[in-house]
């Protein structure tokens, strides 16, 4: 192989591996969100990983994190604001994120 392969196939071994990492950060920040949800409707145990989960399917509605905001606010309603829900979710991705690099480590 020449070096120009070899570079090619590094980049996309690279571009691989940052997707599969993001899809793995984003549905464990869906889950945390659920969790985190779960609890303001006062669901525990068995129920709050029920609806975790619900959350995490919920992504595979549409790209992005629209379908996920609007489980979460349509099943809260007036339990949490926009803004709120937003800010959980930025919050929740950066822990989700740091879980994941302290799994690999």
């Amino acid at each position: 192989m020449s070096t120009f392969d070899d570079r090619e196939n590094a980049f996309e071994n690279k571009f691989a591996h940052d997707a599969e990492m993001q899809f793995k950060a984003d549905a464990r920040r869906n889950k945390l969100l659920g969790l985190w949800a779960a609890d303001l409707m006062g669901k525990t145990g068995d129920a709050a990983a029920e609806y975790a989960r619900e959350v995490v399917k919920s992504d595979f509605e549409e790209a992005g994190d629209e379908d996920v905001y609007r489980k979460v606010s349509g099943d809260l309603g007036a339990k949490a604001d926009e803004a709120t829900i937003r800010a959980k979710m930025t919050e929740l991705m950066v822990e989700a994120k740091a879980q994941l690099m302290q799994e690999i480590d």
